[in-house]
């Protein structure tokens, strides 16, 4: 194959800890698809979390993780977000949320410190995540006429494809997802039904 067409990402909420010199490092990894989702989790750990000094975070997003964001949170330059971005990279996962939190211990750390304390609270919590692969999938809508049915709806049978709506009348509307290395497969045998848009 000439591309891949998976990515890595997480199954669901991971956490870890790392504690030095009495600052106490809480890492939070979520799965996100979107900024909306990044935005909603990271005012829930400030607010679950309102108490810490510090909230930093790095995600990824996209199959091609090419949407990527770090943020240090009043840490000083890079000691913070990347480091955390710099263990997404190392796992190779995308569409993950990675939120640091930082409870100062008292003990300033230094930068050599903050960096390493963040790597490894992020490294901990992505060590107990569930690091899963998924396939890259492309959203298509068909519109077609209800006597070709019978004809049409064979073809959205298998594996690769997952139904996401359908409405059944004069004219037919479906919506389904497919696996990005077999759309064009599919498109072509539903091209060849006369009445398929």
């Amino acid at each position: 194959m000439l591309f891949e067409d998976t990515y890595k990402t997480i199954a669901g909420k991971a956490e870890g800890i790392y504690r030095e010199k009495g600052s106490k490092f809480i890492a939070l990894a979520f799965p996100v698809e979107t900024e909306v989702q990044v935005k909603e989790l990271l005012a829930e750990a400030k607010k679950n979390y309102h108490d810490a000094r510090h909230h930093c975070y790095a995600y990824i997003l996209g199959a091609d993780k090419s949407c990527y964001k770090m943020n240090d949170d009043g840490e000083p330059s890079s000691t913070a977000g990347r480091p955390i971005y710099g263990q997404l990279r190392s796992k190779d996962v995308t569409n993950v949320l990675l939120v640091v939190v930082r409870y100062f211990g008292g003990t300033k750390l230094g930068v050599s410190g903050l960096i390493n304390a963040y790597k490894a609270a992020a490294q901990d919590a992505l060590n107990n995540s569930d690091i899963i692969e998924k396939a890259i999938e492309e959203h298509y809508s068909i519109a077609f006429k209800y006597e070709d049915m019978n004809k049409v709806m064979p073809l959205l049978k298998g594996n690769d494809i997952t139904i996401l709506s359908q409405s059944f009348d004069n004219k037919c509307v479906i919506n389904f997802k497919v696996r990005q290395s077999m759309a064009d497969s599919y498109l072509s045998k539903l091209r060849k039904v006369g009445s398929v848009q």
